[in-house]
């Protein structure tokens, strides 16, 4: 095995303030799925980002980092995939940072039909292909297919088999509503017009997660650990992390990580559960009451690791931290939900 003083450290974070459509709940990034690869193919982390280490030491070399929302090899209806993949050079001493976006990988079509379709093609169907399959769309309506990024074709079956009608190419991010239909003019020939609804395209319908008046009100629009400081003053609001430590003091390296712990009255979070620097948490203060009997590390170190949602006043510092003060609701993450 090759010496550390050889090796280069590589990391990755999501950057702030993630690009989406206010109709589409991304899921939690902490449950994507986190693959970090070699030049040889071989898998160096998989599994969630949320478990992920802050760095890891590599050989110098490229890697590729890839964090995605759900594996997407074929079309589906309704699985919209989010993510980025990034490919980085680690040399001998560096420390390499690899900054992930959040952005929709595949593209989707809505299908339907319309005016004088089903008058003129009572037993008709529609389906859609790519190169990686083909989705059967039925025409009262079936949602919105996903397909990889490439080109489409819609395909009518009037009984005598599939013909195709039209083809698409279509961006990962664009969204596309399709409608076709018969009209009463051409049904007794059984011609075709196509209507297409750009609208839908919604590289221009986006907004930042974390931001708007809501931030924060709800344990789903949570703020993360690392937006705390730039939020201080607010009172009441939720907040997402993982519980990593406690025996919080104000010395550069005042959290313990591991048990057994000695102190109720506070625990560290942190964005992910592999956290061991104290420049990378939050503090949290446990008064005494139902929330210290509930969270804190003496009596509950099974905690540690453990994803929570935590409802507070945010403060600029204590124990040198950014910090949670006057707990007033609380909820468990429970990782199957994830």
């Amino acid at each position: 095995m090759p010496s550390e003083p050889g090796q280069g450290s590589l990391s990755w974070r999501f950057n702030s303030g993630i690009p989406t459509r206010s109709t589409i709940d991304i899921p939690d990034t902490d449950a994507f799925i986190l693959k970090v690869t070699n030049s040889a193919s071989e898998t160096i982390y998989l599994g969630p980002y949320g478990r992920s280490p802050e760095s890891i030491l590599v050989n110098p070399g490229t890697y590729t980092v890839r964090a995605v929302s759900r594996e997407f090899d074929k079309p589906e209806f309704e699985a919209p995939q989010f993510g980025d993949e990034q490919v980085v050079v680690v040399t001998a001493g560096s420390s390499t940072k690899v900054n992930l976006d959040c952005s929709q990988l595949n593209c989707g079509l809505f299908l339907k039909a319309g005016t004088g379709f089903k008058e003129t093609y009572p037993s008709g169907s529609l389906s859609v292909s790519s190169a990686d399959g083909v989705l059967d769309y039925a025409t009262g309506g079936k949602g919105t297919g996903y397909f990889k990024p490439g080109l489409v074709t819609v395909r009518l079956d009037d009984g005598s088999g599939p013909k195709p009608i039209l083809s698409r190419l279509l961006e990962a991010r664009q969204m596309l509503s399709l409608g076709i239909a018969c009209p009463e003019q051409s049904a007794s020939d059984g011609g075709i017009t196509i209507n297409v609804d750009t609208l839908r395209i919604w590289d221009d319908e986006e907004f930042v997660i974390g931001s708007g008046a809501d931030a924060g009100v709800t344990p789903e629009k949570a703020y993360g650990t690392a937006a705390i400081r730039e939020h201080a003053g607010e009172k009441g609001v939720w907040v997402a992390g993982y519980i990593v430590g406690g025996d919080l003091s104000s010395s550069k390296n005042g959290i313990k990580f591991e048990p057994p712990f000695s102190s109720m009255t506070n625990i560290a979070m942190s964005a992910r559960a592999s956290v061991s620097e104290k420049n990378s948490c939050i503090a949290v203060q446990l008064t005494k009451g139902r929330f210290r009997d509930v969270l804190n590390l003496v009596e509950h170190p099974d905690l540690l690791g453990k994803k929570v949602f935590i409802k507070g006043d945010l403060e600029s510092s204590y124990y040198g931290l950014p910090a949670i003060k006057n707990i007033s609701d609380l909820n468990f993450c429970h990782e199957d939900e994830n």
